[in-house]
């Protein structure tokens, strides 16, 4: 099988690569085709990789290209994440925000708005040459904002994209370790948007085991989110929420700490410069420096939430246990082997998500058997979380409308409909600093508003 990698010069490709090496059932992965505007980062992933491969036997063949239709031809899987702007642009969404006295975050409120707007043509032009020149693959969808993407390019490949999230299984592990069960024998009742979840629920042999959890202290304190929260305001909503809900629920605190030093696309655009540079200059050390790199932008994700809540550093079992990587390669495993797994994913609604629209895209669990992705109903969600999701899922439909028409009347209108926007005034002039600091911003909206 051929597996076509957008944003394979990417940083976090060698996670993939690494997932890859490991997994010898067949059929498996026999070519990875990494596709990126950038040769020089191609080049020293390419670099990661082959050194990634030394000592296992029958690796998957590695190409590279800038050339796009060459990556998706014939391919079987594509692995979509792509960063139009790149973190430039992630440093723009952030500091525009924040100039405004917003919160400047890469997903969650304006900088998610500005990223998808800019994101939103290019990967329906993707799907687009998808549907082309492999119209039998199917497309794993990383690119942030996840959701947002995932919904616009499914209006070209409908079922055939699915997008993939590393927070709400990083909760469900982080929730059953702190009860001592072995996260692969409990089933999350996990709903929500992408990065605007709630985990209402953990069975376990037939018995939900969450209240339990919500009710003891210690076991509590093991859990990064209920951390983050803390102990009290988890039990007020009954249920964990996923770590970005902090957006959301600390907006004030999150505005201080965001602004108080380097935003986070500021610093991994500081780090990357080095591992790249590094990688450029002594090609035979790119393994290594890939690693100290990653160790490094692991343990500080999301730092300012952590440094601003009682919720310490990351748990070293957290950093070890993968994430995105291990999803995308067993959903692969899914679908090509036939082998019936449940796992949480970015899918259409349908009627799954009650008060949600049914084309609307929702992160909730999904069985995958063979060539079907089949959302599981779930349970209403309680006021206070549904108003919230369809506010957040109205906002990421008309930016999509936005993006696709280029109406920049629409753009300040997803802006303004925000939660965390205060005023239209304010939404006007996120657009237009937006389009003054990311020139793949402006060309999607070159008219006034």
């Amino acid at each position: 099988m051929k597996l076509a990698v957008l944003g394979g010069g990417g940083f976090r490709v060698p996670l993939v690569y690494g997932a890859l090496l490991r997994d010898t059932a067949k059929p498996r992965v026999e070519e990875v085709v990494l596709y990126d505007v950038s040769e020089e980062r191609l080049t020293a992933i390419r670099h990661v990789l082959d050194q990634l491969a030394a000592g296992h036997d029958d690796p998957p063949r590695v190409v590279t290209t800038t050339d796009l239709d060459t990556a998706l031809r014939d391919a079987a899987f594509v692995f979509s994440a792509i960063r139009v702007g790149g973190l430039a642009g992630r440093t723009a969404d952030e500091r525009v925000a924040l100039d405004l006295g917003l919160l400047g975050q890469e997903t969650t409120g304006p900088g998610g708005i500005a990223f998808g707007l800019r994101t939103i043509p290019v990967a329906v032009r993707v799907a687009e040459r998808v549907a082309a020149l492999a119209p039998r693959a199917w497309v794993i969808n990383f690119t942030n904002p996840a959701g947002m993407i995932t919904e616009a390019m499914r209006g070209v490949l409908g079922d055939r994209v699915v997008g993939i999230c590393d927070s709400p299984i990083g909760l469900v592990r982080r929730a059953a370790a702190a009860l001592g069960l072995d996260p692969a024998l409990v089933s999350p009742d996990y709903v929500g948007l992408n990065h605007l979840g709630w985990l209402r629920g953990l069975t376990y042999q037939g018995r939900d085991v969450l209240p339990g959890l919500l009710a003891d202290d210690a076991a509590l304190r093991q859990v990064e989110e209920a951390r983050i929260f803390g102990g009290d305001w988890v039990r007020t909503l009954g249920a964990l929420p996923n770590e970005y809900l902090y957006y959301y629920y600390f907006t004030r605190e999150s505005v201080a700490a965001l602004g108080a030093g380097h935003t986070r696309g500021e610093s991994l655009l500081e780090q990357q410069d080095r591992f790249y540079a590094t990688v450029r200059e002594r090609p035979d050390d790119a393994l290594s420096a890939w690693g100290r790199a990653r160790r490094e932008r692991d343990a500080t994700y999301m730092a300012e939430t952590r440094d601003s809540t009682d919720a310490g550093e990351r748990d070293a079992a957290d950093l070890e246990a993968g994430g995105y990587e291990g999803i995308a390669l067993a959903l692969m495993a899914a679908i090509a082997r036939g082998e019936s797994s449940t796992m949480i994913l970015n899918v259409r609604n349908g009627s799954a998500v009650p008060g949600l629209p049914a084309e609307a895209v929702v992160e909730i669990p999904c069985v995958v058997t063979g060539a079907e992705v089949q959302p599981l109903a779930t349970r209403p969600l309680p006021g206070r979380f549904l108003g919230l999701a369809q506010q957040v899922k109205a906002v990421e439909q008309t930016a999509i409308e936005a993006a696709l028409s280029g109406s920049a009347r629409m753009a300040v209108e997803a802006f303004a409909l925000h939660p965390l926007v205060d005023s239209v005034g304010t939404a006007r002039r996120l657009l237009d600093g937006y389009r003054a600091r990311i020139p793949e911003l402006a060309a999607v909206f070159p008219g006034s508003a």
